[in-house]
């Protein structure tokens, strides 16, 4: 085990508040991620369901969690059984007796018993909590499940009468870290931070996206994040005006930008940084007045990252940033008010400002409740990443064509404020310029 991984108690404690906020004469059927085929015989890295892993810690494809608040074993961990041909094959197994004990569930069995599991278990439940949707497969199984217990009322079977998707609890959760998940996500930052700090020392002309990613990568690996937490974005030029741009196949060109969004995965959870730098280590003037109205624009939002602030109220205040920038540097015309009014910074970001960030890049939790803007708490991380992107067609004076900017940060609220988990990457102009020319030196 990892000295920074979750100690299995926690997960035991998070099943038993998920039991506590449960309907009395319910059940829920949690399923862990299966393995997916890459082609032929062969599968992607294996994957665990966030919600599952959230839940359990449990790191094994095709398990099954159900609880159960009235039973008197209200967690139950349906796995797979040892198998011998199988772990020489494909790898060590845990197995359900020794999942019992490690990993403090109030009872396990092996999946070949899954069937006959489920219909115990639900039978005579009123309300079944299960997130519909999430794998087909699954889905049949469940309704099979429910259609055996409606079909067969003489056996003693009684279906549940009502279902309920367990996610909206599950990701309210989820929203809020403990100090076990901050410290992993403190690590997984701080690893993204040096990669994209070994990329910018990296980056010269000549030099193609492809292998700034691959210094990424390595440098993840090395310090024990072995995947990115999702797809490496490295545009250059004009590419970088490709919001999801994951082709980083061009020839990095004197002169020009390059926008790189990438982060690690480590214990599960995600890092998410978005820097861009010049490839000859130095701003040209066009580029340096956008940059800095980015930048300008992060920070103003960074101020409604405290108890009580929202991500609209921070959007506002980065999006009249950008506005006036825009203004300023003739690529809009009119008043500030008027074209806040109009949205008119949108044709140049159109994205959203950021998202909740976790165990998924893209991380669960409401973004409003009873239809209001949810404000901000302790504990809860997100990423604040304004950007600008004047394509190569815009409408704008031609020194600004072929330039995209994205600045992203991950911030943790705290009871006073922020904390800034992605600090020490180099963003100023200055201290990337420094950077990049004291490996050049």
């Amino acid at each position: 085990m990892s000295s920074i991984a979750i100690d299995k108690a926690e997960f035991k404690a998070r099943r038993e508040r998920l039991l506590a906020m449960m309907d009395k004469n319910s059940v829920a059927i949690i399923p862990a991620a299966g393995e997916v085929t890459r082609s032929r015989d062969t599968e992607y890295a294996f994957r665990q369901d966030s919600d599952f892993f959230y839940l359990t810690g449990f790191n094994e494809p095709d398990a099954v969690l159900v609880l159960c608040p009235s039973s008197d074993t209200p967690s139950t961990l349906i796995c797979r059984n040892k198998d011998k041909l199988a772990e020489i094959w494909h790898g060590r197994r845990i197995g359900f007796e020794k999942a019992k004990s490690e990993y403090l569930f109030d009872a396990t069995c092996p999946l070949s018993e899954l069937d006959e599991q489920l219909l115990d278990l639900v039978n005579g439940q009123q309300i079944l909590f299960y997130a519909q949707g999430t794998y087909a497969n699954f889905d049949a199984k469940v309704w099979d499940l429910l259609n055996t217990l409606r079909g067969a009322p003489k056996k003693g079977y009684k279906a549940p009468h009502t279902i309920k998707d367990i996610r909206g609890l599950v990701h309210e959760m989820r929203l809020f870290k403990s100090d076990a998940e901050l410290n992993i996500m403190r690590t997984a930052c701080e690893i993204s931070a040096q990669g994209h700090i070994r990329a910018m020392q990296f980056a010269k002309p000549g030099a193609t996206e492809y292998q700034l990613e691959a210094e990424l990568h390595h440098h993840y690996a090395m310090n024990g994040a072995r995947h990115p937490a999702y797809g490496t974005i490295v545009g250059s030029g004009d590419n970088a005006n490709i919001l999801h741009y994951t082709q980083n196949d061009a020839e990095l060109k004197d002169g020009d930008l390059v926008l790189i969004d990438s982060g690690c995965e480590l214990e599960g959870y995600a890092a998410d940084i978005t820097r861009t730098f010049p490839i000859n280590g130095k701003f040209s003037e066009p580029q340096a007045a956008l940059y800095n109205i980015v930048l300008a624009a992060q920070e103003a939002a960074f101020s409604q990252v405290k108890p009580g602030g929202s991500l609209s109220k921070a959007n506002e205040l980065a999006s009249t940033v950008l506005t006036q920038g825009l203004i300023d540097l003739g690529i809009l015309t009119g008043e500030l008010d008027e074209l806040m009014a109009n949205q008119a910074c949108k044709a140049f970001y159109m994205h959203g400002l950021g998202h909740w960030l976790g165990l998924d890049v893209h991380d669960v939790g409401e973004y409003k409740l009873d239809e209001k803007e949810r404000v901000f708490e302790p504990g809860m991380v997100l990423t604040i990443e304004p950007g600008l992107y004047i394509s190569e067609d815009a409408k704008a004076p031609e020194q600004y064509k072929g330039i995209g900017i994205r600045i992203e940060d991950n911030l943790l609220v705290t009871k006073d404020g922020h904390e800034n988990l992605t600090i020490s990457v180099p963003k100023t102009i200055s201290d990337i310029e420094a950077v990049m020319q004291a490996n050049k030196g």
